[in-house]
């Protein structure tokens, strides 16, 4: 399929997809006339890449896990404790904003309460 193609199928942009080819994520195959053809194995590719990007995983990472995912036997059990301390770290900054919250909430009630 064509990058126009893989656009329309992953809400992805051209740059984007050019981009993750440029990054080794993804792979195209040239046509005689130049045009990149991806196959169709590529549109799931990017939406895993996408749903990624989102959870707020680096290029760099994502490059390491997608092998993973489909059965390499590459360094999957670093990454695995890696991922592991990303989402650690994620759990404790939104128990810090959620104490953060609590806390102006706290000083509004006392301080800007209306009778």
């Amino acid at each position: 399929m064509q990058i126009s193609e893989l656009c329309r199928a992953t809400g992805a942009s051209a740059r984007s997809l050019r981009y993750y080819e440029q990054q080794g994520l993804i792979e195209s195959r040239r046509r005689v006339n130049g045009y990149r053809d991806f196959g169709p194995e590529t549109i799931e590719t990017v939406r895993r890449i996408k749903a990624l990007l989102a959870v707020g995983l680096t290029l760099d990472t994502i490059r390491e896990l997608l092998p993973c995912e489909e059965g390499s036997t590459g360094d999957c059990d670093a990454l695995s404790v890696k991922l592991a301390e990303l989402r650690d770290s994620h759990a404790r900054q939104a128990a810090a904003l959620e104490r953060a919250s609590r806390a102006i909430e706290g000083y509004l009630v006392a301080n800007f309460a209306r009778a």
